[in-house]
């Protein structure tokens, strides 16, 4: 089974995240960056599928910088087989051109799935995976919880408000992973060392612009200082009146 895995490198969630001098980007001063965490569910479970078929590849490929080269051997260290940096200096907000880059790239690989992480953490915006089955030309399923795959099929089940949905679809085919899924696996000291020997190809690639841009990033407002407005029972009418008067949610 030949599988790509389509990987991001974001900011840590702990990290401080400072606005640039041109308030439109952050500062990346200080910033530890990671391997996008919906995309570890989404290697995990390439690495899985690769070990019950017993034989197979799994590619790591990335869109970014050559800063990314050290997310691509994370994933590397956890198992993947061999890594495809597609360079360039920016990354538009624009998910249409990210979708076009990564296409072009995975048009020619032969693939029998395709993996996304459901979201990256840094824009939320869901699209990526989806765009490119859609130029591909190939089934695709969003926010896979469970999956099971035999016989150039496979099975999925995502959640829906009120129950879970069950998908059928035929390979190839493009999947984005949900947390939980499976539990990713910890990069071991043996898989780091080895992920230092591992294939790095980087390909260097023009992106459109987009028709998205950022105008302006801000802060969210400081939230304002609480109050104790009393202690026990003789509390509650205080609070009912603090509620519906100045909160205004009743």
């Amino acid at each position: 089974m030949k599988i790509a895995v389509c990987l991001k490198r974001v900011p840590d969630t702990e990290t401080r995240i400072k606005i640039g001098a041109d308030g439109r980007s952050i500062d990346e001063d200080g910033v530890k960056f990671i391997l996008n965490p919906y995309d570890e569910y989404a290697v995990e479970q390439a690495l899985q599928l690769k070990d019950s078929a017993g034989t197979g590849e799994v590619t790591a490929i990335s869109l970014g910088s050559s800063a990314s080269q050290e997310t691509i051997r994370t994933a590397l260290a956890m198992g993947v087989d061999r890594g495809i940096l597609l360079e360039t200096d920016a990354l538009p907000l624009d998910p249409v051109p990210i979708g076009k880059a990564l296409a072009a790239e995975l048009g020619s690989g032969d693939y029998d799935l395709i993996f996304f992480g459901k979201v990256a953490i840094d824009d939320y915006s869901h699209a990526v995976g989806t765009i490119v089955s859609e130029l591909l030309g190939i089934p695709s399923v969003s926010a896979v919880g469970r999956l099971e795959i035999a016989d150039g099929k496979g099975t999925a089940e995502r959640e829906i408000e009120g129950g879970v949905e069950v998908v059928e679809f035929s390979l190839p085919a493009v999947l984005t992973a949900e947390k939980g899924l499976n539990e990713p696996r910890y990069p071991a000291l043996r898989g780091i060392m080895m992920a230092k020997k591992k294939p790095l190809e980087i390909k260097p690639v023009e992106l459109e612009e987009g028709g998205l841009s950022v105008v302006e990033l801000s802060v969210p407002p400081a939230r304002p200082a609480g109050r104790i407005v009393g202690e026990g029972a003789d509390a509650v009418p205080a609070l009912v009146e603090a509620l519906r008067t100045e909160a205004k949610v009743i």
